[in-house]
């Protein structure tokens, strides 16, 4: 067994995504790697099940000790550690009228944080995905709402509105589009944002970083919409776009990790999220895949 001592509790006595459900192979196992250690994820009939991976001295592929599973939202959930709570609840999974697209998942140079911390960016809309998401003229952040909650700890980022030129999908003209966004994870982040026909309820959008080291996450992301599905093809090649235009920005950011001391990139009032998020990591004691001290060690 792997000695984990270099990992923080926090991420190591966390619930991490490994696989969804629905591209798991029908038999067999998937080789994936959490927190630098290699897992096995493997469907035996209606069983799911996630072990450590260990070889003999021939290097053949063995079956380990088996991890503490959840699954949720379409996915698998494993933990190396001994987490002390349950998994976060997202209630519009449990609406039976809802339909949700597993979109897939994206390997990304950078840390969990970097990505989750890129999703919340509102400011990036106009010039990274110019004519789907914003456009010039319409640069401005407006102001909004950040609250931080202790029990259960998460961050809700209320009062967002932002012109976006092609809001989703089956869209064709622009609008204003309002955002919630809801980070209970920290690498994982949910954003609920109009665009259905039913003016009373929001799309979602759910983010899962599922940390494959410290500069590397698989980006896993599933979407639940409020609507009838019309074009599956349409609107997972719409969400690959963003994400591949996403993908080269963040992989050139430098450091790949997340910097946590307010005094290593500057923040502007549209950053209040990036702020919020960043002060909560630390001060729940986060370790991995960040930048604690201004000196850019992880501390």
């Amino acid at each position: 067994m792997e000695n984990l001592s270099h990992i923080d509790h926090i991420a190591r006595d966390e619930w991490h995504v490994v696989a969804s459900v629905q591209e798991l192979p029908a038999a067999g196992m998937l080789s994936t790697i959490l927190l630098g250690e290699r897992i096995l994820v493997r469907r035996d009939g209606d069983r799911l099940g996630v072990w450590r991976d260990r070889k003999d001295e021939s290097g053949t592929i063995l079956i380990g000790e088996e991890l503490r599973t959840i699954e949720r939202f379409g996915y698998i959930w494993a933990t190396l550690g001994n987490p002390s709570h349950d998994l976060f609840e997202i209630v519009e999974f449990d609406e039976p009228d809802r339909n949700y697209v597993i979109q897939g998942v994206t390997r990304v140079g950078v840390s969990a944080p970097r990505a989750v911390e890129n999703f919340l960016d509102m400011g990036h809309f106009p010039f990274v995905h110019t004519g789907i998401l914003g456009e010039e003229p319409h640069t401005e952040v407006k102001p909004y709402k950040v609250d931080v909650y202790s029990e259960p700890p998460e961050i809700l980022i209320t009062e967002c509105e932002f012109y976006q030129p092609q809001a989703n999908a089956d869209s064709s003209t622009g609008a204003d589009t309002e955002y919630i966004y809801r980070i209970p994870h920290p690498f994982c982040a949910v954003l609920y944002k109009t665009g259905s026909t039913h003016p009373d309820r929001r799309d979602v959008i759910a983010l899962f970083g599922q940390p494959v080291d410290e500069d590397c996450v698989l980006v896993h992301i599933v979407i639940c919409l409020a609507t009838e599905i019309t074009d599956l093809a349409a609107m997972r090649k719409f969400h690959q776009t963003i994400l591949g235009q996403d993908k080269p920005i963040l992989e050139n950011q430098v450091p790949k990790r997340l910097p946590l001391d307010s005094r290593s990139e500057v923040p502007i009032r549209a950053d209040a999220a990036s702020a919020a998020y960043r002060r909560w990591l630390k001060e729940r004691g986060l370790r991995y895949g960040v930048v604690v001290g201004a000196s850019g060690r992880a501390a």
